[in-house]
Order: C-alpha cells, then sequence, then structure tokens
C-alpha cells in the first residue's frame, strides 16, 4: 500500500555543508498494517512523516500509495492527497482553540474539500470515548482528552494510512498505553494502516512490526561511521 524506494534528504548546514539527513533504500506497510519506526529524538523520523505526506519534499526516490507516486506531484495536489488518503497526528495535537471537540474533527474533513458530517464526528468521538465531551472546548478537555480528540480527527476522511508522529510524548504513562491502544484498535475497526513513531522502548513493545530507523537509513551509518574516526 505505502512503498518507498531508495528515498533521500538533506539539509544545509551553517557551515555550508550539505547534512544528508535520510537514505532509505526501502520502506514498505501493507493494507492495514500497523508498524512502528523506532528512532532516537533527531534521526530524522519527522521528517519522514513530512516527506511521506507531503509538506516538504524529498531530495530524490520514490513514494508511492495505493500505486500513485506521490514525488511527481504539485504541493497543491500533494496537500490534496494527503487530506484524501491521509491522516496526522501530531504531538502537540494542534486543535482550534475557539471550537469544540466535534467542530475540530468535522472541520478535518474540510481539509480534502468533503462536507462537514457532523454524523461521522460523532461516531468517531464516540469510538474514542469522548461521547460526553462533544461540545467541550479544548481547554475544557484533559490532556488525554485533547490527544484523543485529535486520533478523532485524523480519521475523518477515512484515510488509508494514519501517520502518528510520538503521539503519546506529551502526555501521561497512564494515558501512553490508553492512547496507544486507542490508536490501534480503532484504525483496525476503520482499516486504516499506521506508521507511527517513537523514541520510546515501551511503546514499540505494542506493536507487532517494529523496524529501527539507525538500520534502514544509510546515511545514520554513515553520520555513526564518520563520527567514529
Amino acid at each position: 500500500m505505502l512503498e518507498i524506494r531508495n528515498l533521500q534528504k538533506s539539509y544545509d548546514e551553517p557551515s555550508g555543508n550539505r547534512l544528508l539527513i535520510l537514505d532509505i533504500p526501502q520502506l514498505d506497510v501493507a493494507e492495514g498494517e500497523q508498524v512502528v519506526l523506532r528512532g532516537e529524538s533527531g534521526g530524522g523520523k519527522t521528517t519522514l512523516l513530512h516527506i511521506i505526506s507531503g509538506i516538504v519534499s524529498a531530495d530524490s526516490g520514490s513514494i508511492r500509495l495505493d500505486g500513485t507516486e506521490l514525488t511527481n506531484f504539485s504541493e497543491a495536489t500533494r496537500d490534496r492527497i494527503r487530506a484524501d488518503k491521509m491522516g496526522y497526528v501530531f504531538q502537540t495535537f494542534n486543535l482550534l482553540p475557539a471550537f469544540t471537540a466535534l467542530e475540530n474533527v468535522c472541520l478535518g474533513m474540510t481539509f480534502a474539500r468533503k462536507k462537514m458530517n457532523s454524523e461521522r464526528g460523532k461516531e468517531l468521538l464516540n469510538k474514542v470515548g469522548l461521547s460526553d465531551r462533544m461540545h467541550y472546548l479544548p481547554s475544557q478537555l484533559s490532556v488525554g482528552q485533547q490527544q484523543r480528540v485529535a486520533v478523532a480527527r485524523a480519521l475523518a476522511n477515512k484515510p488509508r494510512l494514519l501517520l502518528a508522529d510520538e503521539p503519546t510524548a506529551n502526555v501521561d504513562p497512564v494515558n501512553q498505553k490508553r492512547i496507544i491502544d486507542l490508536i490501534k484498535d480503532v484504525c483496525r475497526q476503520e482499516s486504516v494502516a499506521i506508521l507511527l513513531v517513537t523514541h520510546s522502548d515501551e511503546i514499540a513493545s505494542r506493536f507487532e512490526r517494529v523496524e529501527r530507523l539507525e538500520l534502514i537509513n544509510r546515511a545514520f551509518a554513515e553520520r555513526t561511521a564518520t563520527s567514529d574516526v
């Protein structure tokens, strides 16, 4: 379903040198599969999700979703594909403070130019255990509840793939387990594949398939070898 081949991304350092961040020969996620990408902070995990979702462009390589090559499209087209086929759960929730939980979820539908469907929003909030908090503002919700709203919003358009960037980074250990279990369960119900990135061994242990970014990213190996010289 998601196929990545020979993906490279680099950035200019203050010194003027070009630093290679990602060099990934291959990474695949099958339809409905739930995958964790484990890596240390600063290792390129968020950059990879941004490239897959089309927020930033790769230097080279191929990203195919359902057989469609994404790297050939304009930024506007990538934005539309992201809205139609991908959901994104951010570390910091990114909820709109002046809108209720239900309104935040329904607004997610407008990104794909779809008509807001309040029944779909209510269904998702019920699935994440917030049927009694639909009309609360983010400021009236706990941190864990806000992240659950963010999960519901990411699924509003029935995406094929959910990208989750350290989704429990800002919640306590008890809620970490609850949110991970919630993401897994709801995505299974919705037949949505997951690519979740984390630096936590505890979170990674809750998934059957775990990939270590250091092992699939040749750029990391090259930087490590250089630093050991």
